[in-house]
């Protein structure tokens, strides 16, 4: 897998021209023509770009148009990642990118162990460039992933945002209210009690949930693995998160289903009237679903923010050859030009322009019929703490699968709260001396 306004040309041009006009205090004889200025001629070359996951067409759609008419000396070579095609496959090949898109699930084995690692922070000061157009949550995240304070890549959008969707068929069909912005988990608790019910002989579940997304993501930026030591992070925390999800699977008619993916396509299926999930432009709902989105719920002790899966990275790579070059090619390519055609499109923006995040949705067919602002309602978290240097880290994908996994234990009644959280500590413990055996 959101935080600079341009002076008119017009207007520019006249305070320049008034500026330097022709008159006698001018410094110049009148009908005196200034000599024309040279171009520099750059050197044609080829940039590589790497993203994993991100197909060539996005990648046009949203990026070359502006970058060959910045750069008309560059062609840009775009990859993507697939059999063979891995970021590793490109560095044993010794075809290692100019520019890669990275993320923080990745950053360490897609890009610092790869000895890719460039810190940014000299070239953000060579260009003067401003990092406060970002949402600081984002730029934090990545300082803060290896606590050396170095910036290893600059916050691309998208960032995907949990948001609750609701079935307005269902709701108007029941002739109940629809949910509204700014609710808390306990108003969603008792309307999804509201909401599940038979009709026609048909089963209707009141809630469904992305649950991966929910309990990595959860309302207190809780890591899974402490950040301080091995081990799970605040017990006392994962047992609300843990409690708060339970209690929907404890209603007549919506127990938990088979699997998490079962949980998650019921909304999909017409078979939900709640689904807490990521806001995605790459999340397709089918078109008989009459659907719209509200903000994800708060919960009491939680802050008032909206729980996210981050944004991935631009950033460069220790043996390109062209730096300074492929740092301006990044500036290029996170502008507030490119940026509000991407949140026009539904892409969430990682400035803190409010502009920006207004026009979500605006230029999409889909997306300007629903309540976008449902997105932006609340700030983004604040990043999860990443673990102390020296410590031992396992990749999220892992520490995802153990989460779930306890909590399926817990909803299914395989385990009481309590044994599966000790359960899923002593799971991490084992992920933990797994990954030093690698060492």
């Amino acid at each position: 897998m959101g935080k600079n306004k341009v002076v008119p040309l017009v207007l520019l041009s006249s305070v320049l021209l008034a500026a330097c006009g022709t008159g006698s205090n001018s410094g110049a004889n009148e009908g005196e023509k200034s000599a024309p200025k040279t171009e520099v001629k750059k050197d044609p070359y080829t940039m590589l770009i790497y993203a994993a996951g991100v197909s060539k067409e996005e990648f046009d759609k949203r990026f070359r148009a502006t970058l060959e008419k910045k750069f008309p000396h560059i062609t840009f070579n775009y990859q993507t990642s697939g059999t063979g095609n891995n970021i590793t496959d490109l560095v044993t090949r010794g075809e290692i990118p100019d520019i890669i898109r990275t993320d923080i699930p990745t950053l360490r084995s897609g890009y610092l162990d790869l000895n890719l690692g460039v810190d940014l922070t000299p070239y953000v000061t060579k260009y003067k460039y401003d990092l406060n157009r970002f949402n600081p949550v984002f730029i934090n995240e990545i300082k803060d992933y290896t606590r050396d304070g170095k910036l290893y890549g600059l916050p691309v959008p998208p960032f995907f945002p949990n948001v609750l969707y609701y079935n307005k068929d269902l709701f108007d069909k029941f002739g109940v209210p629809y949910p509204k912005d700014g609710m808390t988990w306990d108003e969603v608790y008792e309307l999804s009690k509201k909401m599940t019910r038979m009709d026609g002989g048909k089963q209707i579940r009141g809630f469904s949930a992305n649950l991966t997304g929910m309990l990595r993501d959860n309302p207190f930026s809780q890591a899974i693995l402490d950040s301080e030591k091995d081990g799970l992070t605040d017990t006392d925390k994962w047992s609300k998160v843990f409690s708060n999800l339970k209690r929907f699977y404890e209603v007549t008619g919506n127990e938990y289903p088979k699997t998490a993916a079962d949980d998650m396509n019921m909304f999909g299926k017409g078979e939900a009237a709640l689904s807490a999930n990521l806001h995605s432009v790459y999340l397709v709902i089918p078109p008989e679903i009459n659907w719209d989105i509200v903000s994800l719920p708060t919960m009491e002790g939680a802050p008032k923010r909206v729980s996210q899966r981050g944004p991935a990275y631009w950033a460069l790579t220790e043996t390109g050859k062209h730096k300074d070059e492929a740092f301006e090619v990044v500036m290029q390519m996170l502008t507030d030009e490119v940026q509000m055609e991407d949140s026009k499109q539904g892409i969430p923006t990682t400035l803190n322009n409010k502009d920006i995040q207004n026009a979500l949705g605006t230029g999409h067919s889909l997306y300007k019929t629903k309540n976008m602002k449902a997105v932006s309602f609340y700030p983004p978290t604040d990043p999860t703490p990443k673990r102390k240097p020296g410590l031992v880290d396992v990749p999220l994908s892992s520490q995802q699968s153990a989460v779930s996994a306890a909590f399926l234990d817990y909803v299914s009644g395989k385990a009481d709260l309590n044994t599966s959280l000790r359960q899923l500590d002593e799971k991490l413990k084992g992920l933990v001396e797994a990954e030093k055996s690698k060492k």
